[in-house]
C-alpha cells in the first residue's frame, strides 16, 4: 500500500508526524512488514527522535542552527534567501527516509521514539510525503 499526505509547516522545526504515519500503517492492514517514509523535498527532512521531552527537540534545532549557520560567505546558492543554502545542508546531514519495522500491525518505534518532518526553511511550508507499506 502506498499513500500520500501534505503536511503544512509554519517554519522552522520538528514537526511530529507518527500519528499521520501510524494511520497509514492501520490502513494497510499488515501484521508484519516494513513502513518506509520518504519526503519529496531537499530542504526538509525526516528524523525519529525523542517525543517526550520539548526540549530535546529545541536542542536538537539549536544545534543543527550553530552547526549550519545562516548568512555563511561560502554560499552562493541564496536566490529563495539566507535560509535557502542552509536549509539543503541541513536536509543532506539528516534523512530523506526512514525505514521502521512493523510487528502485530504496529510500528517498532521505542518508548520514547517520534517520526518527525525537519522543516528547515523559516516560512510556511506544504510538504509532501509518501509512505509505503509492505510485507
Amino acid at each position: 500500500m502506498i499513500g500520500r499526505w501534505i503536511k503544512e509547516t509554519n517554519g522552522q522545526g520538528l514537526y511530529e508526524i507518527t500519528d499521520e504515519v501510524r494511520r497509514q500503517v492501520e490502513r494497510a492492514d499488515v501484521d508484519e512488514g516494513l513502513c518506509t517514509l520518504f519526503i519529496r523535498h531537499t530542504s526538509a527532512s525526516l528524523v525519529i527522535q525523542e517525543n517526550a521531552a520539548p526540549s530535546a527537540r529545541r536542542d536538537l534545532e539549536n544545534w543543527m542552527n550553530l552547526l549550519v549557520e545562516e548568512g555563511d560567505p561560502l554560499y552562493t546558492h541564496t536566490s529563495e534567501g539566507p535560509d535557502d543554502m542552509p536549509a539543503h545542508i541541513k536536509a543532506a546531514l539528516t534523512q530523506t527516509s526512514l525505514s521502521i519495522p512493523i510487528m502485530d500491525a504496529e510500528l517498532m518505534l521505542g518508548t520514547w521514539q517520534g517520526i518527525f518532518l525537519w522543516e528547515h526553511r523559516r516560512a510556511p511550508k506544504q510538504r509532501k510525503l509518501v509512505v509505503h507499506v509492505g510485507r
